[in-house]
């Protein structure tokens, strides 16, 4: 583990975690959300954004550098299905951008409590055929997420196997899978994890679903079926509460018969990815997501 990252988690495990503790209503999280954000997503030279509209959504383009590639990424934000933006990770996804040559196509979905799940699945679900409207092969789409989004980048896997098609492949940095959070690493790793404590992990399900099984596989990836799976990455930290979501889902897709890389890191923080820049295993992370997106055209 770096100094950087050591002393960089050190110093915010006790704030995030105090703040998480005691949060009640989703809109103070926006706020911290959107500043915190600005402040720790570095900007990638090259950074071209390009908000658009489609029926029944928007969403912003994004690239950094030459596009060498016609492939796609369809990248989900996170932000536990109660805050973020395409805006909010427009950063973190140029990075891949710059590193892969492909454009990201970044869709808002509808937030929870306002929206409640399975609203945010059936918006992503809408951006894949929005895509598919525009002339993209499903081949050509690489679908990808964070936290959340990993999450729902994984259902919509889920949907589209069930429907007959089939994307170039899918990758999903700490992916939520499974708001039961049956995991053993929700309670075996509340001490080691940085920002959320196991101990409100019902309250989000609690706001998020609203009326929805915590056990649909519409909003719980995990146990959804899947057929005719694409190559899938994973990545997480072996410190989150959420590691058994990405270890399970692991297993689950090898068993469907998906080409699975399931790549860990001791001590990270969730979705490190985001402090590219801070320190160097958010950078190797990425890169690593890059080297596998590129190879899939090998495939």
């Amino acid at each position: 583990m770096s100094w950087q990252m050591r002393l960089m988690g050190g110093l915010m495990r006790p704030v995030m975690r105090r703040m998480m503790a005691r949060a009640q209503e989703p809109w103070p999280l926006r706020r911290h959300f959107d500043l915190s954000a600005a402040w720790v997503f570095r900007r990638v030279p090259g950074m071209w954004l390009r908000p658009t509209r489609y029926p029944g959504g928007r969403a912003l383009w994004v690239s950094a550098g030459p596009v060498r590639d016609a492939r796609i990424i369809l990248y989900i934000h996170g932000g536990g299905f109660i805050a973020g933006r395409p805006e909010t990770h427009a950063k973190l996804a140029a990075r891949l951008c710059r590193m892969t040559g492909l454009r990201a196509f970044m869709p808002a979905y509808r937030l929870a409590p306002e929206h409640p799940l399975p609203a945010a699945q059936e918006d992503v679900r809408r951006a894949w055929d929005h895509l598919r409207t525009e002339g993209y092969a499903a081949g050509e789409i690489i679908i990808g997420g964070d936290s959340a989004g990993g999450g729902l980048a994984l259902g919509l896997l889920a949907a589209l196997g069930q429907a007959g098609e089939r994307p170039a492949g899918v990758f999903a940095w700490s992916p939520c899978a499974d708001l039961t959070f049956s995991g053993g690493s929700v309670q075996g790793n509340d001490a080691t994890e940085h920002f959320f404590p196991a101990a409100r992990v019902q309250d989000l399900a609690a706001m998020v679903l609203d009326e929805t099984s915590a056990e649909d596989p519409r909003v719980s990836p995990l146990f959804a079926d899947y057929a005719g799976v694409a190559p899938v990455l994973l990545q997480v930290s072996e410190s989150e509460i959420l590691y058994d979501d990405a270890a399970r889902m692991a297993d689950k897709l090898r068993v469907a018969g998906s080409d699975v890389r399931l790549e860990t890191w001791d001590g990270a923080p969730h979705v490190w990815q985001i402090f590219d820049g801070w320190f160097p295993e958010a950078r190797e992370a990425i890169g690593n997501t890059a080297r596998w997106i590129n190879s899939l055209s090998d495939r």
